[in-house]
């Protein structure tokens, strides 16, 4: 199996972020790249995490309608082209970057819109399959919470453990 990873740090689904949103660059950066069957979508922890913070103090946090409205716009760009997607949920974020000047990524306000989120995502029928990384990685024993042994260290990216566990959670079928 060939994977093309075409992941932007920093990227949004609905508005740009560090670079064009995630519904602006599926053109160019996925369905336009030869021989795609598939895409898995992970997108909307930004969307979240940024309004309200450093990176976008003015911005009011989207609604779960408006997160749904822009996964389905881009579903049905993808299956116009013939690809299939897989729907990936939003890992949890409790505690990103405290301490540092990036702070405010995480409420239990915007915990609650990617519990939400992740219930759509889940259940809808949007996408062709879906690939549930919240509960790859979440701690159960506080679910809004990286696991300790997946966490890089700034409780919002997962470590190269989180990653390998991630990539088995995909089922290449």
């Amino acid at each position: 199996v060939a994977v093309l990873n075409a992941g932007t740090p920093g990227n949004r689904l609905l508005r740009p972020g560090m670079g064009e949103s995630g519904l602006a660059r599926l053109g160019t950066d996925v369905l336009q790249q030869p021989g795609v069957g598939a895409v898995v979508v992970m997108l909307g922890t930004n969307d979240i995490g940024w309004p309200g913070g450093p990176f976008a103090p003015r911005e009011k946090v989207p609604s779960v309608d408006e997160l749904t409205r822009g996964l389905q716009q881009l579903v049905a760009q993808a299956h116009l082209r013939g690809v299939r997607v897989v729907g990936a949920t939003v890992s949890p974020f409790e505690g990103a970057l405290k301490g540092t000047p990036l702070e405010g990524h995480y409420s239990p306000a915007k915990d609650a819109l990617r519990q939400a989120l992740n219930a759509w995502i889940r259940s809808a029928g949007a996408f062709d399959a879906v690939v549930d990384f919240d509960e790859v990685l979440r701690d159960p024993s506080r679910p809004s919470r990286l696991r300790a042994e997946y966490d890089s260290g700034d409780h919002l990216h997962p470590n190269d453990a989180g990653y390998e566990a991630m990539a088995r959670a995909v089922d290449p079928d």
